[in-house]
């Protein structure tokens, strides 16, 4: 009994991840579409921005849907060499919420160009990708030139039903905004390309994030975690701005305080990419957890008192 509940709770999630799938594959679909309609700078910015924001999603979510598959052949495989009916019950640790805001990325310019402003003025669009396990979040959109000292995120950042041993990914990217752009790349057969390209039903537009899983995994590596913005197909990778990975950093639950903490970047670029920023080194932010055993009830029932007289 509890095996075949074990495995109607594992078809009910898998169910959840290929829906949550699903509408990953239509928004990439709407972020493409509206990416070569754009016919503004600051418009196509927030467009490949949502584009690049699916795409972690989808590869997220379909490494999660992959792992689920490992674990079930090799449940399998233990229960055929076993040979035992039953099944062994774990402690399962307590799970929690975290909480990221007041993100903050000190620069650190030249002399002459901050103080004597001399020089080019350069100006970028920068944002920070936050991941959790499947549980992808960006942040707003900022303009950096070298009138700032700090790169400040407002707003806080939540992600649900973490458990102990989570790793908390912040991806900063970046894109020059001295690229040139050409409002409409695609043109109108493109566009009509990439509206076929899915399909409309479920089982085409999971087949096709499937496809295009393969397609960045023989890319050579570039979904992979530290690398700059996948390619998502060959007419989508020749259109609008383009955002490279900057520096990333993975926090833990050793870095939980109460607040703010000081945290080493892993530079992933050089000062001769055109996307560059003077980066200080490290960011500041607060992250805090919260077991969920602090907000529900682990116990409930009657509860009696007698009272003995001696």
């Amino acid at each position: 009994c509890q095996c075949n509940m074990g495995k109607f709770k594992g078809s009910i999630y898998r169910i959840q991840v290929l829906k949550q799938i699903e509408r990953e594959v239509r928004m990439r679909e709407g972020a493409s579409k509206l990416l070569a309609a754009c016919s503004r700078r600051e418009q196509a910015l927030e467009a490949s921005k949502s584009l690049l924001t699916c795409t972690a999603r989808i590869l997220a979510l379909l490494s999660q849907l992959q792992k689920m598959r490992n674990a079930q052949v090799l449940q399998r495989v233990g229960r055929r060499s076993d040979g035992v009916q039953g099944y062994v019950e774990y402690v399962v640790p307590c799970l929690g919420r975290i909480s990221l805001s007041d993100l903050r990325i000190p620069l650190m310019w030249k002399d002459s160009e901050y103080f004597k402003n001399k020089g080019e003025l350069q100006r970028c669009a920068v944002f920070c990708l936050l991941q959790c396990g499947t549980e992808i979040h960006d942040t707003d959109l900022v303009m950096v030139d070298r009138t700032l000292t700090d790169i400040c995120f407002e707003g806080t950042t939540i992600f649900t039903e973490v458990g102990p041993s989570f790793q908390l990914r912040v991806e900063l990217y970046s894109s020059c905004a001295a690229e040139e752009f050409s409002p409409g790349a695609l043109g109108p057969r493109r566009v009509s390309c990439l509206g076929g390209s899915v399909g409309c039903s479920s089982g085409k537009k999971i087949r096709a994030a499937f496809e295009f899983a393969a397609v960045c995994g023989s890319s050579g590596g570039n979904a992979a975690p530290g690398s700059a913005s996948p390619p998502l197909s060959p007419d989508l990778s020749a259109l609008g701005p383009k955002y490279n990975l900057l520096a990333h950093t993975t926090l833990r639950i050793e870095h939980v305080r109460e607040g703010f903490k000081t945290h080493d970047w892993s530079l992933a670029a050089t000062e001769d990419n055109p996307f560059w920023l003077p980066l200080y080194g490290n960011m500041c932010c607060r992250l805090v957890a919260q077991p969920l055993c602090m907000m529900h009830p682990i116990i409930s029932g009657r509860f009696e008192v007698k009272v003995t007289f001696f």
